[in-house]
């Protein structure tokens, strides 16, 4: 007799569907697990003969084969220890055989036949959801898993207590599926002085998706703008929510199960490798670039980073996927990001002050400026200059305009969007627009055609750097209800485009 239970294993953010099954027959008393699983699902094992002593059960002595099917597909993670004691159970007889098998199960267990919370258990209920099963969960996983529909939930807080709602002596409540509070901390416009230009640069890019790069000397507030950047982005939607929690989920990084509501601010340091920002590692994770999907990815002092980092984020940019191939995995996770980077003109940061100037300059500013390669450039939508701020700006009193004022305006824009791409599939923002599509939408009148087709000849824009001027001046006619793409907003998305920047 052979008692099987459905748990699932992560390829990206596939989720496939994994068959566990316990035999046990006479001859040398033994435990063996195989289905090529790795060193956590190997040491299972031992979590699962502690467990199930504590429970004051232990294992026949029989030989008994564990085998995670289909067992060609690489089994990771601690997730598989709930599945494989379940399974044992059935065998023993403690738990009936049929009714296990309804579920979809995914646990750490700890020594005492306490349940821990696991990575990805959110996509695993979704796909139990799919599949027409139940899903078992530690508790702590229980409020994330219940957002993916109506399917049976089990979340108890040990096996003991699972063990006791089967036999009918415990009722396990359906959780309660929670929802990330709206931080009340964020950080308003109104803290920076001056600064016009950038501020409208970031209202444009937060209304239209855009990505942005920022240039200025050392404490000119290229950061604290960045950082303001999420006080004017509207909240995610419900399917952005959804997208962007299950990423999170299989990073492990959902607070107490709830589910996204906030837009990811994702800000590495430029120390940061090229797997932990684009994806990679021992198993395919989520880098930052995926973690910031439907969010911001910030990059300060972005000539900092290396070379082959920046390089890497060209892909993902165009396509939003961030694609991770080695040699025993090729995994896909999504990355439809707001790039938003800032940097120093040159290395000591101030090269437009000849009195403060290194004894290089202007050599310097060329040579910093090269790190940043012209195809990483063309893909950013808007360039801003971040001058340094004068005394006299200081001493002025804040802004009467603070980010209230502006999310108004950015949610009134991006309402436009949604109702204008609600037929289009993958497109959200004008950012995203592309093709024949971006021609329909973006096509500006006469004056606006002819202006841009000299500015395109004498700035010798590339046909993306065309495009994202379109994108932009798009933008800007929502931005001020939705009408049609005319010069003046053509002759401000021109505007950010660079002149020199990087031609060295």
């Amino acid at each position: 007799m052979v008692a099987r239970v459905f748990t699932v294993a992560f390829e990206g953010t596939n989720v496939l569907d994994i068959d566990v099954q316990v035999q046990m027959s006479s001859g040398v008393p033994s435990f063996n697990l195989v289905g090529l699983p790795d060193k956590a699902v190997v040491e299972s094992r031992e979590r699962v003969r502690a467990a199930l002593f504590a429970l004051g059960l232990a294992l026949p002595s029989k030989r008994i084969a564990v085998n995670l099917a289909p067992a060609d597909v690489l089994k990771e993670g601690s997730h598989f220890d709930l599945p494989i004691a379940l399974a044992l159970l059935a065998a023993m007889g403690v738990l009936p055989l049929e009714e296990i098998r309804r579920y979809t199960a995914v646990g750490e267990l700890a020594l005492d036949g306490a349940l821990s919370s696991v990575a990805g258990a959110l996509p695993a209920a979704v796909n139990a959801n799919a599949a027409g099963r139940g899903f078992i969960c530690p508790q702590q996983n229980g409020g994330e898993a219940a957002w993916a529909g109506e399917l049976d939930i089990l979340a108890p807080t040990s096996l003991l207590a699972l063990i006791n709602h089967f036999k009918g002596t415990q009722v396990l409540g359906r959780p309660v599926a929670h929802i990330q509070e709206q931080a009340a901390d964020l950080l308003d416009l109104r803290d920076i002085k001056g600064q016009e230009t950038a501020k409208r640069a970031l209202e444009v890019v937060a209304a239209g998706g855009h990505n942005l790069l920022m240039v200025g000397p050392p404490g000119a507030g290229k950061s604290m703008l960045a950082a303001r950047l999420p006080g004017i982005l509207p909240p995610l939607s419900p399917d952005e929510a959804l997208e962007v929690s299950m990423i999170h989920s299989l990073a492990g990084l959902l607070d107490d199960g709830k589910l996204l509501r906030q837009r990811p601010f994702r800000d590495p340091h430029h120390s940061a490798s090229l797997p932990s920002l684009v994806g990679g590692g021992m198993r395919a994770k989520p880098g930052e670039i995926s973690l910031a999907h439907n969010g911001v990815l910030f990059l300060d002092e972005l000539p900092e980073f290396q070379r082959a980092t920046l390089e890497a984020l060209r892909q993902p940019l165009e396509t939003g996927r961030a694609v991770v191939a080695r040699a025993n995995h090729h995994v896909t996770y999504p990355a439809r990001i707001q790039l938003i980077a800032a940097m120093n003109p040159c290395r000591c940061g101030h090269i437009d002050d000849p009195s403060r100037a290194c004894g290089r300059a202007p050599k310097c500013a060329q040579d910093y400026q090269a790190k940043i390669s012209g195809p990483l450039l063309d893909r950013i939508d808007c360039h801003v200059d971040v001058p340094a701020v004068k005394a006299s700006d200081l001493s002025l009193p804040p802004p009467a305009e603070g980010s209230a004022a502006v999310a108004a305006r950015v949610a009134s824009a991006r309402a436009i969007q949604t109702e204008r791409f609600r037929n289009v599939a993958g497109v959200r923002t004008n950012a995203e627009a592309d093709g024949v599509l971006l021609e329909e939408i973006a096509a500006p009148d006469s004056e606006g055609r002819a202006l841009l087709t000299k500015a395109a000849e004498q700035l010798k824009l590339s046909a993306r750097g065309y495009h994202r001027v379109l994108r932009v001046a798009r933008t800007l006619a929502d931005l001020e209800g939705g009408g049609g793409v005319t010069r003046t907003h053509v002759a401000e998305a021109l505007s950010y485009r660079p002149l020199t920047f990087g031609k060295a």
